[in-house]
């Protein structure tokens, strides 16, 4: 059976939110983003691996897979569910490169051509380093239903871990082993949650019960259950027995359970029930797991416009200084203000000042026209100031931006991938010059404009230029200066004075103030630009983390997708339900009186302890399962109350 038409929607909406999840990245260090970095992963790795390629056929075998905790004995189950050693049992199992996934010969072709789990190379793949699927079929499994070994879920390995991860998403059935010394621990709780929140199909396998404890274990394990939204799952109770020659548990003991794969096989509308159940589950669980996507896309995009919002403000705080120390005379101090005095010679400049504007101007056209080494040195000074000037608000800018961002959850990494930022570009005394040059020939540009014919003689004028030029440049730094206290009000007041009125003389009084005005504004536009291009620096590496300002909707608009064509034929259409809770006691637990729990020989990570020596069950040590949040479902999909616990037949101890 194919896709139907409502199915085919479904599939294409799912597999737009693949194609979204692939383009969306979180890069900056915020709380949530690590979270979200593995949900994401883990979300289009479900959809790659199971939900795309299961929906496209739902008929196809059935995939049950065993996951549990160190030395639950899942390898050894499925060993003796085949009654053939297939998947290494013990320590030193080869289960990170090659997960062992058996089914009868006729199925064999659907699990080889890589329908499910196609990020995982098949049988003969992993021989050269990478990790695949070992597909073994074997005659004694019914067809439709295959068995799937996986990787421990609490392995000291991280690819372990992960892999264990990556085939229970990919199940229809999840096969959960655990053991009365163990299934109280926190992480396999954490995994049946998942499992839970998904709707996915799950059958526990209490493994090595020691003899006497059924009673209390069985009971207290259902209880447990129930509590954590599980009520109604199947349980298979193993008792703790000695393993065969082969390293297997006897038929006796595993019985029951197989006899339930068998009739899951046999059915074809129970294996579409369990399916279904769980396609739908994990459909479901996509709308909550993307908005948490979406909402931290949000967050990541918020993020850079705070710290893109924290620099301007400190490049706009910098141009505000300079604006300021203009206005306050910062600039016409040092230097400049004893380079400006030996040009026009103050004493007489202030013995001037009731005399006739013609003579001022004359007295300052001879001084430029006899005089030009100090109307170098004069533009030199005011060149020189101004490029410190400009260096030191570009520097304040850049250290008041660095530290808003070292006090920004995401901005301290980044601050310490590109430490400069925190430090004034290395070519910024070279920009700064060429924005003062530029500024000063403009000024000169504006009083050659507005002088038109009004200069005098010709051969004077282009001192005459210099001069008025240089005038205004004053002007503009002291126009409405703070005179410091001392020997320099008398000498910076009568020369600022001198030049206003010598360039009142030639352009008069509105013109002065016009071209005083644009002079600072023209001066104050080419800071800012240089400015601009300081904050570049950290917009630069804002722009290279490649967060998008769509991410966050586009995820939701994806989710929506999916929501719209589930709600348009639900998946989990009437029929059989995968476990309908019916008890059923086929004997009584299977136990060897005075024998260990180790299964495979003397190897320890796959046995663990025994429950002679750990001398409790897990009710008796007091451990509870640490609870992770969210809110349950009804059983994974299953119908709550009745959980069925199936016995083993094996000898009575």
């Amino acid at each position: 059976m194919g896709m139907t038409g409502a199915d085919a929607g479904l599939g294409g909406a799912l597999t737009g939110l693949r194609d979204t999840l692939s383009g969306v990245r979180y890069p900056l260090a915020l709380p949530g983003a690590a979270a979200a970095t593995s949900l994401a992963k883990a979300t289009a790795g479900q959809l790659d691996d199971y939900l795309i390629p299961r929906l496209a056929r739902l008929d196809a075998p059935l995939l049950a897979v065993a996951g549990g905790s160190t030395g639950a004995g899942k390898s050894t189950l499925v060993n003796s569910i085949v009654r053939a050693p297939v998947s290494i049992a013990g320590a030193r199992r080869p289960t990170t490169r090659a997960p062992v996934l058996v089914c009868h010969p006729s199925d064999a072709a659907w699990f080889s051509e890589a329908n499910l789990l196609p990020r995982l190379g098949r049988s003969g793949d992993a021989a050269g380093g990478g990790i695949g699927l070992l597909v073994m079929p074997v005659a004694v499994l019914s067809p439709g239903v295959a068995l799937l070994d996986s990787p421990d879920i609490d392995s000291v390995e991280e690819d372990n871990r992960a892999l264990a991860e990556q085939l229970l998403a990919a199940a229809d059935l999840w096969l959960f082993v655990t053991t009365a010394v163990r299934y109280a621990d926190a992480v396999p709780w954490e995994l049946l949650h998942a499992a839970r929140d998904r709707g996915t199909a799950v059958s526990i396998i209490l493994n090595r019960v020691p003899p006497g404890a059924e009673a209390e274990v069985t009971p207290h394990l259902t209880e447990m259950l129930a509590e954590h939204g599980l009520g109604g799952v199947p349980m298979f109770v193993i008792g703790e027995q000695r393993l065969d020659q082969h390293g297997l548990l006897s038929e006796q003991a595993v019985a029951p359970l197989r006899e339930w794969l068998d009739e899951l096989a046999r059915s074809a509308a129970a294996r579409a029930a369990v399916v279904r159940q769980t396609v739908d589950g994990a459909v479901a669980a996509l709308s909550p797991a993307t908005a948490r996507l979406a909402a931290e896309a949000d967050a990541q995009h918020e993020a850079v416009g705070a710290l893109g919002a924290s620099v301007d403000s400190a490049y706009r705080e910098a141009a505000t200084a300079v604006d300021q120390g203009i206005r306050d005379g910062t600039m016409f101090r040092g230097e400049v203000l004893a380079r400006w005095q030996e040009l026009v010679g103050t004493g007489e400049f202030m013995r001037g000042l009731q005399a006739k504007v013609g003579r001022w101007r004359d007295q300052l056209v001879s001084a430029f026209t006899g005089r030009p080494r100090p109307t170098d040195e004069l533009i030199t000074a005011i060149e020189s100031q101004l490029v410190v000037f400009v260096h030191g608000a570009a520097a304040d800018a850049a250290e008041q931006a660095a530290a808003s961002w070292r006090a920004h959850p995401a901005g301290g990494d980044l601050l310490a991938a590109n430490p400069a930022l925190a430090r004034v570009g290395p070519d910024i005394d070279a920009r700064a010059d060429r924005v003062v040059r530029d500024w000063q020939r403009g000024v000169l540009d504006l009083v050659r404009d507005e002088s038109g014919g009004k200069l005098f003689a010709a051969k004077f004028s282009a001192y005459a230029v210099n001069a008025l030029g240089l005038c205004l440049m004053i002007l503009v730094f002291a126009a409405t200066a703070f005179i410091p206290t001392g020997a320099e009000i008398a000498v910076g007041a009568g020369t600022t004075i001198a030049a206003q009125k010598v360039l009142e003389a030639i352009f008069g009084d509105d013109a002065v103030r016009r071209l005083a005005e644009r002079a600072r504004q023209d001066f104050l536009t080419k800071v800012d630009g240089l400015l601009q291009q300081e904050a570049g620096r950290f917009h630069a590496v804002l722009a290279e983390t490649g967060v998008s300002t769509e991410d966050g909707e586009l995820l939701r608009a994806a989710a929506a997708a999916v929501d719209a064509a589930r709600r348009a034929d639900p998946i989990s259409a009437a029929g059989p339900r995968a476990f309908d809770g019916t008890s059923q006691e086929t004997g009584r637990t299977a136990q060897q009186p005075g024998r260990t729990a180790q299964e495979s020989g003397p190897t320890a990570q796959e046995s663990g302890r025994t429950a002679q020596e750990s001398g409790r069950t897990a009710k008796e040590s007091g451990r509870p399962p640490r609870e992770t949040g969210g809110t349950p479902r009804d059983g994974g999909g299953t119908t709550p109350g009745g959980g069925e616990v199936r016995r083993t037949g094996g000898d009575a101890g």
